[in-house]
């Protein structure tokens, strides 16, 4: 993938394909972004829109992707609450004054929002557990169903994989397009149920609750 490119973590879009990738945040959305970079020369972004719009917001920034075949992921929503404070905790601990950060760098405007949006839920919510029973309910973007990325009045992605077969989903993607496949790069193995011992019976309720909707939906359970 040429280096540089602004889409290279979120949604991507081809137009001589007509494909949309949608990026829920916490999927594995990278992986696959950085593949269809690799696969589609004239892969693009949308200036100006999140890079994990949501499938109505980027409808709404260019109705002609309507027509375009559309995919993204999901995951389980205990696994995701959980990778997803562990990215917010990166964060903070990089944007602390002695974690010796390059000064030089230059982060575009919109990631630095990112960071900054993520910052203070870290600053919000130090520990785990009030993440989930205090920041899943002030944060709107951290409460936002996964099937709302995905779906729209009148519309709903094509594929929708999951982070759990993200390989096979994302092979099905590819072949959908009649592009050639070769295998992810290898990652380090990780527990899929790692998350687990990182919840109280309270919390676990409270994912569940505040994600009701991917739960009925996609069928998970803690």
């Amino acid at each position: 993938m040429p280096g540089g490119r602004s889409y290279a973590r979120g949604v991507i879009i081809s137009d001589h394909a007509g494909l949309l990738f949608v990026h829920v945040q916490q999927t594995g959305g990278a992986a696959v972004a950085a593949r269809l970079g690799e696969l589609l020369p004239d892969a693009r972004s949308l200036p100006g829109v999140d890079r994990h719009a949501t499938l109505g917001q980027l409808l709404r920034a260019e109705p002609g992707l309507a027509s375009y075949w559309t995919f993204g992921l999901v995951r389980n929503p205990w696994a995701r609450a959980w990778s997803w404070y562990r990215h917010v905790e990166r964060v903070r601990t990089a944007a602390r004054p002695d974690a010796g950060a390059d000064a030089s760098a230059s982060p575009g405007e919109a990631t630095e929002r990112r960071q900054q949006f993520l910052v203070e839920v870290g600053e919000t919510c130090p520990d785990f557990e009030s993440f989930v029973m205090r920041g899943l309910g002030e944060y709107q973007r951290l409460q936002t169903p996964q099937l709302r990325y995905l779906t729209t009045r009148g519309r709903r992605a094509d594929l929708i994989g999951r982070q759990e077969t993200l390989e096979a989903d994302l092979r099905a993607a590819v072949a959908r397009l009649g592009l050639p496949w070769t295998p992810l790069p290898e990652r380090p193995a990780e527990d899929p149920e790692a998350y687990r011992p990182a919840y109280t019976e309270a919390m676990r309720r409270r994912v569940e609750a505040v994600f009701a909707r991917d739960v009925a939906t996609f069928g998970y359970e803690f």
